[in-house]
């Protein structure tokens, strides 16, 4: 199931399964449905669905809703998930504290299915209308693909990802070789559809799990999971091959007659004494070395 039918996840928190039955009851036929028992849970479920909304119980052993709400807002990629609070309490200062945390609102027990199902409904409306505002704000307008800020939000994700589960992560930067010039030849248009061109090529050389962008202006940037060395050098390559062989007329090019690009390729596992922004740095400096060693070509640390 993909696009707009797709089934928004609501993620239910809550000890007592009468109450995890009922609300699965009200809300399984239109939603999916994941759930926790128990504060600790709680995070581990989130952290690997991305639900679209919470529904959290306030009063839980161990960590309470309002430790799990504030801990859930300090995870990177859940912080603009919308809490609703499952309470059974009516005093003011408690909704103050919720919203305080960072909740969207409260239902309280017993439950209306009706209640429920409206307020449910109505914030993960808002939560569509926003992410589909933030996706937008995401993507580069000239190729479609993610931009510059969505790549920083992605290599930080993928970076701890990798450093948790001690796998490697690898960064292709893509440079569009004398492009200023075959803007100066061919126009801003025939640039645009220049870029577009590349991107095609790009994109169809890497996996369907790896991430590519547009870095800013004509270079791009490519984030490979769990590829070491000998394979991040294997797709540059192939991305290298594929935009000389598209045969775009560059007339202006001192290295072929048509578009080529250089390409710096680097591969590491992360650790906590490495700094991420080095990787891109890294990357960056295997580019340039491309580029000072005759261009249209790939290099990777030696």
């Amino acid at each position: 199931m993909t696009g707009e039918n797709k089934k928004q996840i609501i993620m239910i928190v809550d000890d007592a399964p009468i109450n995890l039955q009922m609300l699965i009851e009200v809300l399984g036929d239109e939603y999916e449905i994941v759930f926790a028992g128990n504060g600790k849970d709680a995070l581990a479920v989130a952290e690997s669905n991305h639900p679209d909304l919470i529904l959290l119980d306030i009063q839980m052993p161990g960590i309470s809703g309002y430790e799990v709400c504030s801990a859930l807002k300090a995870i990177p990629g859940l912080t603009g998930v919308p809490v609703i609070f499952l309470t059974a309490m009516s005093q003011q200062q408690d909704e103050v504290n919720g919203l305080k945390l960072g909740a969207v609102d409260y239902i309280t027990k017993p439950f209306n299915p009706d209640i429920v199902r409206l307020r449910v409904q109505n914030h993960l409306e808002l939560k569509r209308y926003r992410d589909e505002r933030s996706r937008l704000a995401l993507l580069d307008g000239v190729t479609g693909i993610p931009n510059r800020r969505a790549f920083d939000d992605q290599f930080r994700r993928d970076w701890f990802r990798a450093m948790r589960n001690k796998t490697a992560l690898s960064l292709i930067m893509i440079d569009i070789d004398y492009f200023k010039a075959y803007n100066d030849t061919y126009g801003h248009l025939g640039g645009d559809d220049c870029l577009k061109q590349v991107t095609t090529a790009m994109l169809a050389s890497l996996r369907t799990s790896d991430f590519a962008a547009r870095y800013g202006g004509e270079e791009f940037v490519c984030i490979l999971h769990e590829t070491d060395a000998d394979g991040t050098l294997i797709t540059a390559e192939r991305i290298r091959a594929k935009i000389e062989l598209l045969h775009i007329p560059h007339g202006a090019s001192q290295v072929s007659p048509f578009v080529t690009a250089s390409l710096g390729a680097v591969s590491l596992i992360p650790a906590e004494d490495f700094v991420p922004d080095n990787l891109i740095r890294l990357a960056d400096q295997m580019l340039y070395k491309a580029k000072d060693m005759g261009r249209n070509r790939v290099e990777p640390p030696h």
